[in-house]
């Protein structure tokens, strides 16, 4: 796939712009109108688990802004915005039959006011926020999991079903899985490489899967909305493209992130051949039963994705990117060739995403994509004042986007792939993560200094209007 520079041309009409936000990231309110604590509450309170030891208690306030919210997203221009239910917010005992009003009425006021904007919601049922009671009691660690999901899956269908249009089940469940369950650099901090690693992807299959069949068959008549899973996954480069080991483990990698669920819900609902065989008997089997139950699971396909990766086996040198103890090979930038972002992981190497588009495309059978994060950081040490991380002036978040965005562009144009939508993490700065305030990936500002969370657009804001407002990249277009 050559890289023929920077083209111009646009989208298909009715083509999705929007931005995203997840709830425990921008919501704040922890403590109030009836929401208990989720694992990530749980967590960031944790000492030395956050970068600068802060925490999502107020974040952006958007419980309070969410008027203001909606007023930057109709600036933009955007379409849709992709913003994620808090499942303590609403079930504060996590379980259906026993609704939060304070939550359900927070969220109509959400849902109205982008409709009343001209916005039309994408919905995250799942990004990460487990109720800390349900986790207690087992949370993705046990089959339980799978129905207490289905229902509450269920309850946000009857509830915001008649406006919401678009659903995802799950976020990046393979993050969840490995930074959650494997690592423990994410809530609930579990360490158990060993163990819940594998355990956890059939459980996050099941829950998507069975709230997707809910869907079909009690809502879908009535509502017309479309449901499905959200995957992230890196590009992946053999380092030397003529060693056959080299491009064998390229394609592992993906298979061992992409594919550890994109495989079963796209193709046959069981783990890919080549995981099996490096994995064995850790991976809990899929029962036929349950693969009917996955495969097909599906009206689009959701990727988030934001860098790319060199891949080769282990060696005395590369240890430290070892991915995992089963798979010998090791993924890392490119740091003499590629720029970096802020983030210590994100590398800007544009042709990644219409690559990986391309494989898509020809792995599972030409699915309707929507690219539902994809997005640059600029990173800050814990300290730096609010003038230092302010950076309205954003060139590289800017250049990001625009090639980025181009080379989604060929991949429709180009190569075929029928891309339906495209969303820029974030809407506005946040609480990332572990990484806490440290980094930003935000089209706005936002001053956590300020009691009122102030939001300032970036000159990255006007970059992305633009694009929005072209539908893509009109002739004359600068890069």
């Amino acid at each position: 796939m050559a890289d023929d520079g920077a083209i111009t041309g646009h989208f298909k009409d009715g083509f999705m712009w929007g931005t995203a936000t997840a709830s425990y990231q921008i919501e704040g309110a922890r403590n109030e109108d009836g929401k208990s604590d989720s694992i990530w509450d749980t967590f960031s309170h944790t000492e030395g688990k956050i970068e600068d030891g802060k925490n999502g208690d107020v974040a952006c306030d958007s419980y309070r802004n969410y008027e203001q919210d909606a007023k930057l997203l109709k600036d933009l221009g955007a379409t849709h915005y992709r913003m994620s239910l808090s499942w303590s917010r609403l079930l504060p005992e996590g379980i259906a039959s026993k609704p939060n009003q304070a939550g359900i009425d927070y969220y109509n006021k959400v849902i109205n006011c982008l409709l009343a904007n001209n916005v039309q919601p994408c919905v995250t049922l799942y990004h990460w926020d487990l109720p800390q009671c349900l986790h207690e009691k087992g949370g993705w660690a046990d089959d339980s999991i799978i129905e207490l999901f289905k229902n509450y899956a269920r309850f946000c269908f009857q509830t915001f079903g008649d406006r919401v249009k678009m659903w995802i089940t799950i976020n990046e469940p393979h993050v969840q899985q490995g930074f959650g369950y494997g690592l423990g650099f994410h809530a609930p901090g579990i360490k158990d490489l060993g163990g819940l690693w594998y355990q956890v992807p059939r459980r996050m299959l099941l829950a998507h899967a069975h709230s997707y069949r809910v869907y079909d068959e009690e809502f879908r008549g009535t509502q017309k909305g479309q449901v499905s899973i959200t995957l992230n996954s890196d590009w992946s480069e053999p380092k030397d493209p003529s060693n056959p080991e080299h491009v064998q483990f390229s394609t592992v990698y993906l298979d061992g992130t992409l594919g550890m669920y994109a495989h079963p819900i796209y193709v046959d609902g069981d783990y890919p051949p080549v995981l099996k065989m490096f994995m064995g008997e850790k991976l809990p089997t899929i029962t036929e039963e349950e693969k009917k139950v996955i495969k097909g699971s599906f009206d689009f396909f959701g990727l988030n994705h934001y860098t790319t990766r060199i891949i080769e086996p282990l060696n005395e040198s590369n240890m430290q990117y070892m991915m995992h103890p089963d798979v010998p090979f090791a993924a890392y930038g490119d740091d003499k060739n590629w720029e970096r972002g802020g983030s210590e992981w994100l590398y800007i190497v544009p042709s990644g995403l219409r690559k990986l588009l391309a494989y898509i495309k020809k792995s599972y059978g030409n699915p309707p994509v929507i690219i539902t994060e994809n997005g640059c950081s600029a990173k800050f040490a814990p300290d730096a004042s609010a003038e230092e991380v302010k950076q309205l002036d954003d060139d590289q978040r800017c250049r990001y986007i625009q090639s980025y965005v181009n080379e989604a562009l060929k991949a429709v144009l180009h190569d075929g792939v029928d891309l339906r939508g495209y969303f820029c993490w974030s809407l506005m700065d946040n609480f990332e993560w572990a990484a806490g305030y440290t980094e930003r990936f935000g089209l706005h500002y936002v001053d956590f200094e300020d009691p009122a969370r102030k939001r300032t657009p970036r000159r990255s804001a006007g970059v992305y209007k633009n694009i929005i407002k072209n539908n893509g990249f009109p002739t004359g277009t600068s890069f």
